[in-house]
């Protein structure tokens, strides 16, 4: 693997030559997470390993935007890679210390850390996952997963897969919860103290005429449901990171395409349509998402991630920034 001397005088053009250079899963890699520290959604300093709950501000990498948000709806198919030697015992975006062997994820713009479910669409596998980097940005990658994270999941060797990454709220809310935040729709608030309990206790009463005093057989507090639920997702949550298990999810078979772009209006789904005519043959789709009509341009069904990341960099120079790869 190449590595960048101290001395080079344009970092983007270092940047640009290891990704020239590079072939294959360690080009997509590389390139990805050295973009990344370009981005400007820099980490912690040097020495701050310890976790803490983080969203950052928007950053730009190669032209595109990205805005960091609490999504507790997040669910999203496309392709994954992995990373691992070349970040092994370096930070990752939120202060903590990257381990290839341990199972972790990097993701553009969920909260850090968050729990997602990552399911392998090709084999069924299935696995809890914690998100705390920030990654991948090569295009048409919608997560980033370690090593470990890609040999349970069973896609080290090749290197890319069809995943499906849908986020735990209740489990990563816990989790931000214990890192002393507050997260909410729109950012971070204090964390304030909590609401008093009231307390409980039981006495066994004397007979009636007796001087005996009342003797307290039993004490304690009550918790709200909500501190419940809360304790009980944050344990369920610890418990499956502690302990990555796979398990294994029926699975159908997917279809790949480039999406340029969805619309709600149809006029502006066919002017698209016909600026990428030079580009292809891109077909007008209409679905409904969340009660909205919306009118897709795709280009598709492809027959490999290959195909499609090689469209996807045309259907990009045409200025359709957000195009994007879609399993479906």
């Amino acid at each position: 693997m190449m590595r960048a001397t101290r001395h080079r005088p344009r970092p983007w053009a270092a940047l640009l030559l290891s990704a020239t250079l590079l072939t294959g899963c360690s080009e997509m890699n590389l390139f990805g997470h050295m973009a990344k520290r370009a981005a400007g959604d820099d980490p912690p300093p040097v020495g701050g390993a310890a976790p803490n709950y983080k969203i950052g501000k928007p950053y730009q990498v190669k032209g595109v935007w990205y805005y960091p948000r609490e999504d507790w709806e997040y669910d999203e198919s496309g392709i994954a890679s992995w990373y691992g030697p070349d970040f092994h015992g370096k930070q990752t975006a939120n202060g903590e210390i990257f381990d290839q062997n341990a199972v972790s994820a990097a993701h553009k713009t969920l909260p850090m850390p968050s729990v997602v479910r990552v399911t392998n669409l090709e084999n069924g596998r299935a696995l809890v996952i914690r998100v705390n980097d920030r990654g991948p940005f090569a295009n048409g990658r919608v997560i980033d997963l370690s090593r470990r994270a890609a040999q349970l999941l069973g896609f080290e060797g090749q290197g890319t897969a069809r995943v499906r990454v849908q986020i735990m709220p209740e489990e990563s809310r816990a989790l931000a919860g214990k890192l002393n935040t507050a997260p909410t729709a729109g950012g971070r608030e204090p964390q304030v103290a909590a609401a008093p309990r009231e307390s409980v206790t039981a006495e066994t009463l004397p007979a009636p005429g007796s001087r005996e005093a009342p003797r307290t057989i039993s004490s304690g507090t009550v918790s709200s449901p909500a501190e419940a639920r809360n304790a009980q997702a944050l344990a369920k949550a610890e418990r499956a990171l502690a302990n990555p298990d796979v398990q294994m999810d029926s699975v159908k078979a997917t279809s790949l395409f480039v999406q340029a772009g969805a619309f709600s209006r149809h006029d502006n789904a066919l002017r698209l349509q016909a600026r990428l005519s030079g580009v292809g043959r891109p077909v007008i789709s209409q679905t409904h998402v969340k009660g909205q009509t919306l009118f897709r341009v795709r280009f598709g069904p492809l027959s490999s991630v290959e195909e499609a990341d090689r469209l996807l960099e045309s259907v990009i120079a045409t200025g359709q920034q957000d195009a994007r790869v879609i399993v479906d």
